[in-house]
């Protein structure tokens, strides 16, 4: 029986099995990584703090929702950049499942080329999926639609998350839980 090149299995050359091997090396790599910045539960010292509340520890880029046991759940977060950070309590007066965007007077000042409002769900919104607004300003924690910035001084002073954690954190919390910022 002759079997062709057509009728068996690929024959794969030394350079295509490295370059298999990259891809599936490559997509190991992401998985793990999106694994590292999971939320996770840690041992958390609220200080006082009740549980339910939410911690921001600017420095260290880091939400905490605290659980009152001595510990707390952490998701990795954007904080305001130098100059646009702020520090004290607020609490969550909203929560809105893909909103629409209206660009604050300060960031149309540095783009003035966007639109007036962008709507909940578009890929250009920076708000993500799910928004929970602070009371007192203009500021909210919210999804992204940068998620490469998440870990750093990105923001004009929102708290930016992970989308999957920003809606998992919009099911844990309540429109008037509290949220201290610190440095």
């Amino acid at each position: 029986m002759n079997i062709t090149q057509n009728g068996g299995p690929p024959r794969l050359g030394a350079s295509q099995i490295r370059r298999l091997a990259l891809v599936v090396a490559a997509c190991l790599g992401c998985l793990l990584a999106a694994k590292a910045h999971a939320r996770e539960r840690v041992s958390f010292d609220a200080g006082g703090v009740p549980a339910g509340t939410i911690v921001v520890r600017t420095s260290e880029r880091a939400l905490y929702l605290v659980d009152g046991y001595g510990s707390a759940l952490r998701y990795r977060v954007a904080v305001g950049r130098p100059g646009k950070q702020w520090f004290g309590w607020s609490q969550i007066d909203g929560k809105h499942v893909h909103p629409a965007w209206s660009p604050p007077d300060e960031v149309r000042r540095d783009n003035p080329r966007l639109p007036d409002v962008i709507p909940g769900g578009s890929p250009a919104n920076p708000m993500g999926p799910r928004a929970l607004t602070l009371s007192g300003g203009e500021y909210a924690i919210h999804g992204t639609n940068r998620p490469s910035s998440v870990g750093t001084f990105a923001s004009y002073g929102c708290i930016r998350m992970y989308n999957a954690d920003i809606v998992d954190l919009y099911e844990r919390v309540r429109v008037g839980t509290r949220v201290v910022v610190v440095r």
